[in-house]
């Protein structure tokens, strides 16, 4: 199999982007799309991203994680096809398109994609941590002594001690200015931390909402791959309006053997 692949990164969440619109793809293929992600042997990135036609909105996104299996949505996936579908004049300046949790709207300015995340009407409170499920499940928690933080470590033992097989994402906040918070995420389907995720940042800004940690239904969020937005509306039934905004970008383009 030839094909062209592109990389595009969003806060260093990075994904090799197809054009799958002739539905040539082998989207059952596990240990290809594993291969694929790999860091030593294949591309390597945090999960493939398939673009591909649909008859009601723009495009439709078929998001798998490095796992190879198809995962649930991705926030910084979904900002990265955006641009994608932008670079193959698809669309202008907005766009609609179909994910796995539904249709999202989305919106780019400049460098900056803004992507309308799914409302959340439930968040299961816990005395250590809030749960939560912003197109995927995410958990989240304060963690005093940050400059020890094992990420992979806690955040394992955490996915499969407190959430089994199926798992959650894991988050760790740390409060760092008014409206502002530093985050660190075990991703589930990774296996490992990323740099950074959107819909674990969504989540966190949410549970923050949720706790007076926030005055205002807005937050920034600092990730180690770059900084992220998240403002969203608050009303009897829970959570609406809610967007993710940040920067996407093609790193590069290839073409696979």
């Amino acid at each position: 199999m030839q094909m062209t692949f592109y990389k595009y990164q969003a806060t260093g969440n990075d994904f090799i982007m197809v054009d799958n619109r002739q539905e040539f793809f082998p989207k059952n293929d596990t240990k290809t799309i594993r291969h694929l992600c790999h860091r030593r042997f294949g591309i390597g990135a945090d999960g493939l991203i398939l673009l591909e036609t649909d008859n009601s909105t723009d495009f439709r996104m078929v998001y798998f994680n490095a796992d190879g299996k198809q995962g649930s949505m991705c926030g910084n996936g979904g900002r990265c096809i955006v641009a994608f579908a932008r670079f193959l004049e698809l669309i202008d300046a907005q766009c609609t398109f179909q994910a796995i949790d539904g249709v999202h709207q989305a919106r780019i300015s400049k460098d900056q994609i803004a992507l309308q995340m799914q409302d959340v009407t439930h968040i299961q409170s816990n005395p250590r941590y809030l749960y939560l499920d912003t197109g995927s499940p995410h958990h989240v928690q304060f963690w005093e002594d940050w400059d020890t933080l094992d990420v992979e470590k806690e955040g394992r033992r955490i996915r499969y001690g407190l959430y089994g097989e199926t798992g959650s994402n894991i988050n760790f906040v740390r409060p760092l200015d008014s409206g502002r918070f530093q985050v660190r995420t075990y991703e589930r389907g990774v296996e490992a931390e990323t740099y950074s995720c959107g819909t674990g940042v969504t989540a966190v800004a949410l549970a923050m909402y949720e706790l007076g940690q926030l005055s205002q239904p807005e937050a920034t969020l600092d990730t180690l791959g770059g900084t992220l937005k998240v403002r969203f509306k608050k009303g009897q039934g829970g959570f609406s309006d809610i967007w993710l905004e940040g920067p996407a970008e093609r790193v590069f383009k290839g073409v696979l053997k």
